[in-house]
């Protein structure tokens, strides 16, 4: 691309948008505009290639512009553009539902769509509300989130969330929301590969959370089965069977929030696949449409259907959803985005790589400032030392000098996340950490 073509890419005016969870002032006096993908990678305005470390937002997994999933949105928009969803519906989102329960295991057979990782929390604590109700259990109005956990931007999720600047700014929330502890623990459980050996433990402080409330008050405990956007938390191991445990004898819903770990980011189609722990809901988003098209999904066991499944046919039984729920384009790229996973074996992919790229995180280990190393899947982070006084700033520069190398990365804090396509090769895992070790080790 020519300097004048790269110039005329860059609209005049960067004032309008406010961008999200961006360093806004930042951001416009330097802009990083990307203007195409493919692939593996994304090509700049000025024409540079950047190989993408982070899946876009954790969400391109089957990497990007992919032409079964493309000639699918190109021909659905030219077939039907929006249906209701409100008493009314289209073929796609049946059979995009069907489908989606039958890559879970029995009894996780129902679905309901949303169009974001926040709208599916929010749905999934409703549904969680609206069902203890059903049962009689109309005390249980306490929901239980975890501290530095994501649940997406809309006020149920932070409440339930525990990122604090996610939080602080936004007055006192969601009521009757507490939370139980995260489970990073460096000092015993530094550098490990895969699940960490120490911290099974962490579960019961749902037990004391239990004493204070009393169960009778509490409807549903929800947790990231990876906490991904706080920095990487892999779960101990035994940490969430015993979680699952808690909540069953305590008659609690528990809910898996697997917007990142879903659609075969640790290996395997999703993580209670992976832990082998079934819990009462999922939410999901992001891999669905592979980024393509904003959707998400909760999917609920057939119990849990069934109980709203009462009263007379012609009354509504969930007082719930959403102008886009079941969008047919959504729908439509959806269904090319699981063939695509179905075509190239990409939901099980992570668990081939897995062990390469275990090696290929863990190498930098000896580079400056790194403090811990976490994985799992095709799943990394690199957690560094803060500059005292700045905390932040090291990842940031990190982050902006890896962008001018080349490759694209994520930061939380100080932590550089990673989490590339499931299309990715060895070869750009060996580029990819290349390139990071050189950032590394001469520039911050």
């Amino acid at each position: 691309m020519s300097d004048k073509a790269a110039s005329a890419a860059i609209p005049n005016n960067l004032e309008a948008f406010w961008m999200p969870f961006t360093s806004n002032r930042q951001f416009k006096k330097a802009p990083r505009m990307f203007v195409a993908a493919k692939d593996m990678h994304y090509t700049t305005a000025e024409g540079n290639k950047v190989l993408d470390g982070t899946a876009g937002l954790w969400c391109c997994n089957a990497g990007h512009s992919r032409p079964r999933i493309v000639e699918a949105v190109q021909k659905q928009i030219a077939e039907l553009d929006y249906a209701p969803a409100f008493q009314m519906g289209h073929p796609k989102a049946f059979e995009l539902a069907a489908r989606l329960a039958a890559m879970l295991p029995s009894p996780m057979d129902h679905v309901f769509f949303t169009n974001s990782g926040s709208e599916s929390v929010d749905t999934a604590l409703k549904i969680a509300l609206a069902y203890q109700r059903a049962i009689g259990q109309g005390t249980r109005t306490r929901l239980i989130g975890r501290e530095r956990g994501y649940h997406g931007v809309g006020f149920g999720g932070i409440s339930v969330g525990g990122i604090v600047n996610n939080r602080k700014h936004f007055g006192t929330m969601l009521t009757g929301v507490d939370h139980i502890r995260h489970t990073h623990d460096p000092v015993r459980n530094a550098f490990s590969r895969g699940e960490p050996e120490h911290g099974a433990e962490f579960a019961d402080d749902l037990i004391k959370v239990i004493q204070l409330h009393d169960p009778s008050t509490i409807a549903a405990v929800i947790v990231e089965p990876v906490a991904g956007s706080t920095g990487v938390l892999i779960p101990p191991k035994g940490y969430l069977k015993r979680l699952r445990e808690l909540c069953t004898q305590h008659g609690i819903l528990l809910i898996f929030d697997e917007v990142i770990t879903g659609f075969g980011r640790i290996g395997t189609p999703f993580a209670t696949d992976y832990f082998d722990v079934m819990p009462d809901m999922i939410t999901t988003a992001k891999g669905i449409t592979s980024g393509v098209i904003p959707m998400g999904a909760v999917f609920c066991t057939k119990q849990i259907y069934e109980t709203f499944m009462t009263g007379p046919e012609h009354m509504i039984e969930l007082f719930h959803g959403y102008t886009y729920s079941a969008h047919p384009v959504a729908c439509a790229a959806a269904l090319a985005t699981l063939d695509t996973y179905e075509e190239e074996g990409l939901l099980t992919r992570a668990a081939d790589l897995a062990s390469y790229w275990e090696a290929a995180v863990h190498s930098l280990k000896d580079c400056p400032h790194v403090i811990d190393i976490r994985n799992l899947g095709l799943i990394g982070a690199i957690e560094l030392e803060s500059i005292p006084g700045e905390p932040t700033k090291r990842a940031f520069s990190a982050f902006l000098k890896a962008y001018e190398d080349g490759i694209l990365i994520r930061t939380t804090g100080d932590i550089i996340a990673l989490s590339p396509p499931l299309i990715i090769s060895k070869e750009q895992i060996d580029e990819l950490f290349g390139k990071l070790r050189k950032v590394l080790e001469n520039n911050i």
